[in-house]
């Protein structure tokens, strides 16, 4: 048996050790929000926080989770700066498809959890293996400031 802490709630679960977390997630716990891309953490659309820093959830065995915090993109509203960065991401009008945004919000999140206030350059760094079919890096870059800015406003990231 697992124990998992998912978006504040802990949860059991029967499963083989070497599951993947994505599937976990999904096929388990329904919480479909977490997306399958490439399954080799090519891609950035599984990603998710395990205790605070972004992983991608198709290569991570679900024995690593045990014991941790683990925040979906269906959490993540939860909490200030998910929000902030959830609005920021509608005023900029980012998603064509939407695919891959739940990745590319976790990826955000997580970079302004660690950098309140990133450079441009920072933030291409933190979001290089975030993969757009749809091309929207740049609304991205945007939104991210965007969330940035207002975050600072509100009186920190947290």
């Amino acid at each position: 048996m697992i124990t998992l802490t998912i978006n504040g709630t802990k949860t059991e679960v029967d499963t083989d050790p070497g599951t993947p977390l994505l599937w976990v997630l999904r096929d388990t716990l329904q919480l479909t929000g977490t997306k399958y891309g490439c399954g080799i953490a090519q891609c950035g659309a599984c990603t998710v926080h395990l205790d605070g820093r972004a992983v991608r959830s198709c290569v991570t065995p679900v024995s690593m989770a045990n014991g941790k915090q683990v925040t979906t993109i269906e959490g993540l509203a939860d909490t200030a700066l998910g929000k902030t960065v959830q609005a920021a991401w509608q005023e900029v009008d980012v998603p064509q498809c939407g695919y891959c945004q739940s990745g590319q919000i976790m990826s955000a999140t997580a970079l302004l959890m660690a950098n309140p206030h990133p450079s441009e350059a920072q933030i291409s760094d933190a979001m290089d293996g975030n993969l757009c079919r749809c091309g929207t890096y740049n609304r991205i870059r945007s939104a991210i400031q965007m969330a940035a800015e207002q975050a600072a406003k509100k009186g920190g990231a947290a």
